[in-house]
């Protein structure tokens, strides 16, 4: 018998926190699930703000040791895994936390695979490579971005050619999720605007891809729900706590989208800008997404319906539904602040077959709704810049 509704297999796997000051009782959360030896994986920028300090008292005040790994930088590769692997063989550790956006959460990830089951990332780009348990892992987010805290993969672009390895796998979830929306009030303006378009753009490409579920979508929804609500406060006032937590808790909510549903053609143009151009990543796929949106449009209509009506834009009629969405996301860029042509970004014409290229051999495309080629890609960009 078949059905209308798409089959999945949902299994939630990590236990979210939320509230205030939750960094301060790290401590407790790891002795929940008795580590001893604690990998703390963060970045330089994270720990001038404090937030690393307060991580590893909380952790010393448990009465546990903890060995603080900062030599993450954004968008992490196969060199910072390595290093991270090496520093953590060192010290016998048996727990290992997150601390930071995507780039540290990513690379604890990353570490976690090779510490646990050896080899090099490369061989565990796919799903389900790892044949061994890994660590128990806590993951706490300092920006309302990529969610990485609520997904299975591990982000991890190869040291040589760029390519941005997508690496999942059920054991290397974290056990727990830790949301303190007060640790975002640390980030720079530049990157909360960047962190908060990758968020929508999460909420936006997993409600219609072609693995999406019942699941997914419910996820899909609720995020756009805290997300559209959240970015505008927050671009009007840097301070407000309550729109910093609605950000936090939307990100989350995309990530378990992602998680079960994947992403589509936005996010396999933005990682080869990311790659040749150096386009924050954030930036890079809310600059593509308005074009992606128009493309899907055509085999998208009640998905992108749905989600302008759940998110407050109103009933759109089915014709109109993508062209709503995609100006509505251009107007929150032009609030941010940020430039809508790749050419304002530093991308030259001459790059675009090379760019079409390699987004039509990044993963997430396949899972687009409307198929995608690569002449699609080179159109996608033409029309961007």
């Amino acid at each position: 018998m078949s059905f209308s509704v798409t089959a999945f297999d949902f299994n939630p796997i990590t236990r979210v926190v939320f509230d205030e000051g939750l960094l301060g009782r790290l401590g407790e959360f790891v002795l929940e699930y008795a580590g001893g030896r604690v990998l703390l994986v963060s970045d330089p920028g994270v720990a001038a703000a404090g937030h690393v300090a307060v991580a590893e008292q909380a952790l010393q005040d448990s009465g546990l040791d903890v060995f603080t790994f900062l030599d993450v930088e954004e968008n992490p590769t196969t060199t910072h895994v390595a290093a991270g692997t090496a520093f953590a063989r060192g010290n016998d550790i048996d727990f290992i936390v997150g601390l930071g956006g995507g780039s540290s959460m990513d690379c604890a990830k990353g570490i976690n695979f090779i510490y646990t089951n050896g080899g090099a990332m490369e061989d565990y780009w796919g799903v389900g490579k790892a044949k061994r348990d890994m660590l128990p892992m806590i993951a706490i987010p300092t920006t309302a971005g990529t969610g990485s805290e609520c997904q299975s993969f591990a982000l991890i672009a190869n040291k040589d050619t760029h390519q941005k390895m997508a690496c999942g796998d059920k054991k290397s979830a974290c056990r727990v999720a830790l949301l303190d929306p007060g640790l975002t009030l640390s980030q720079p303006a530049g990157v909360t605007i960047a962190t908060g378009l990758d968020a929508i753009s999460h909420a936006v490409e997993t409600c219609a891809t072609t693995s999406r579920n019942a699941e997914s979508t419910m996820f899909s929804h609720e995020a756009g729900r805290h997300l559209f609500r959240g970015f505008p406060a927050v671009l009007r006032d840097r301070g407000d706590l309550e729109a910093r937590a609605e950000m936090q808790i939307g990100a989350s909510l995309a990530g378990a989208a992602i998680e079960n549903s994947m992403l589509g053609a936005a996010h396999a143009c933005a990682n080869p800008l990311t790659a040749r151009f150096g386009v924050v990543h954030g930036i890079a796929v809310a600059t593509m997404l308005p074009h992606v949106v128009r493309f899907n449009a055509a085999v998208s209509v009640s998905e992108y319906e749905q989600l302008c009506e759940v998110v407050g834009w109103g009933k759109t009629g089915a014709e109109s539904a993508g062209e709503v969405l995609a100006a509505g996301l251009e107007q929150l860029m032009t609030e941010a602040g940020v430039a809508r042509s790749l050419k304002d970004h530093g991308v030259t014409s001459d790059a675009i077959d090379t760019l079409a290229e390699e987004a039509a051999a990044q993963w997430t495309a396949g899972f687009n709704p409307r198929p995608v080629t690569t002449d699609d890609f080179r159109e996608l960009y033409q029309g961007a810049m």
